[in-house]
């Protein structure tokens, strides 16, 4: 009864967080990349293919399942966001009742578990990146399921308990590669810890479970195999840092700009602290073990985005529930040393205080960025100067809210600073700068729309003024049109 009572504290607890994370996510919630995820959602709910059709340097499954909501929903980037809302909002209280459930102090259980959903529901990352059209909230909710999984798996003689961490964890890859180590690890841990049943056949059925999740992506590589190994390994090996000079630097800033974040200070801080205290307590050896994996996790992917060259500040949102987890066991094991025994939620109390500033800091500082209805004030612009059989050139998010195909090799702006031979780009359907710009002036466009400064090298590239006699400014993207003879 008592756990039942807990429980339900915490789904309340889950629900307010889920709440302020949706009215986020229809508010203010945009980030300037998931344009080309929306839009390529958009042009598979409308029969193209990834990798065959246009260039997606991700894997699919995340713009799939956008795809197929959109198809029953409408193609609306308010629809995506609550669906992502609702995911990131589904992996805290998974976190969370992890701890509820394993905790090994009875007084404590129900305050760690709420300091775990706190520790990642009020992280500004979570609430800034979880809440969009990118693979962030799918992602989240995927790994903390496979690591539920995990966890049970280790004491179960059916390997199917495996197979299925397998198939999320694959699901989590086959939605963002960013969470390429995820399956490793929980495998490897498994093997490790295993305490029921056959080690050989968990590794079987695990491995089972990554290669169905990732079948969409081997069918398309027998389909494609060239267009496929281009858009998953060699745009990110050998293309992605092009128009970085300063990518290294800018890595370094990325890596250290924890330093000036009192939430990311806060949540390390106590992150270490709960795993050095029990290492030394010598408590449950089960409980150990599965905060081990919490921080083989966090550790893993924190390596791997660091890697990512260019990397972003965004990628790190996939260690906090890991890590939000290891705060949870740091709180208690400070807060019994300094507090008096049977209070526990004066500190998590807190905790939430501060957790709050931090967050409301970091929303008040982005108060002036982007949001999805400034765009649509840009999108009905153009809508209004271009006829509606009018070539439009522009930004990602513009074709997705006008509803307008875009030419082949305008799916992703990004992909325009590639220089390839014409037989390869024309195969990975990659057009360069310079074809736009020639196209530009032989005034195919009856529209352009770009948010880049007038010194952008793209910009100053395609010579726009001198082939549109008329110009608008919306929120700092400027539209041409009407060219002249």
């Amino acid at each position: 009864m008592i756990r039942q009572r807990q429980f339900l504290w915490l789904c309340l607890a889950g629900a307010l967080l889920f709440a302020g994370l949706l009215a986020y996510s229809q508010t203010q919630a945009l980030a300037w990349d998931e344009g080309y995820h929306l839009l390529a959602a958009q042009l598979i709910k409308g029969g193209k293919t990834p990798y065959l059709d246009f260039c997606f340097p991700q894997t699919p499954l995340n713009a799939y399942w956008n795809a197929g909501w959109m198809a029953m929903l409408g193609d609306s980037w308010r629809v995506v966001h609550g669906l992502a809302a609702l995911l990131t909002a589904a992996a805290i209280l998974l976190a969370a009742g992890f701890v509820l459930m394993r905790f090994p102090t009875p007084d404590w259980r129900l305050a760690a578990a709420l300091a775990a959903a706190l520790f990642i529901g009020l992280n500004s990352l979570i609430v800034r990146f979880g809440t969009v059209g990118q693979a962030y909230g799918m992602c989240l909710f995927l790994m903390v399921a496979a690591f539920r999984i995990a966890v049970l798996a280790v004491d179960r003689e059916r390997a199917w308990w495996a197979a299925l961490a397998g198939l999320l964890s694959g699901a989590a890859a086959g939605s963002s590669l960013l969470t390429a180590p995820v399956a490793p690890v929980l495998l490897l841990w498994i093997l490790i810890y295993n305490r029921a049943g056959s080690r050989l056949g968990k590794f079987a059925s695990f491995a089972s479970g990554v290669v169905v999740a990732f079948v969409p992506e081997l069918w398309l590589l027998v389909k494609a195999p060239r267009q496929v190994i281009f858009n998953l390994f060699e745009y990110h090996l050998f293309y992605r840092s092009l128009g970085w000079d300063d990518a290294v630097q800018h890595d370094l800033e990325v890596i250290a700009s924890a330093i000036n974040s009192v939430q990311a200070l806060l949540l390390i801080s106590l992150a270490v602290a709960g795993l050095v205290f029990v290492v030394k307590s010598g408590q449950d050896r089960r409980w150990r073990e599965e905060l081990y994996l919490c921080c083989w996790l966090a550790l893993a992917l924190a390596v791997h985005v660091s890697n990512a060259h260019p990397t972003f500040e965004m990628y790190f949102i996939l260690t906090v529930p890991f890590l939000g987890i290891l705060a949870s066991v740091g709180l208690y094991e400070v807060a019994s040393r300094l507090s008096p025994p049977g209070r526990p939620f004066w500190p998590v109390f807190a905790v939430t205080c501060l957790l709050s500033m931090g967050l409301g800091l970091a929303l008040y500082s982005g108060r002036d960025d982007y949001t999805w209805r400034d765009l649509e004030e840009v999108a009905m612009k153009v809508n209004e100067v271009t006829p509606p059989q009018g070539l439009l050139l522009a930004d990602e998010h513009i074709y997705f809210l006008t509803r307008r195909t875009p030419p082949s090799g305008a799916e992703l702006t990004d992909s325009q600073k590639l220089k390839l031979p014409a037989a390869v780009a024309a195969a990975v359907h990659i057009v360069p700068r310079t074809e736009w710009a020639k196209r530009v002036q032989a005034k195919m466009f009856s529209t352009v729309e770009t948010c880049n400064d007038e010194d952008d090298d793209r910009f100053r590239m395609l010579g726009l003024p001198e082939v549109y006699s008329k110009k608008a400014v919306v929120h700092d993207c400027t539209i041409f049109w009407d060219t002249k003879f």
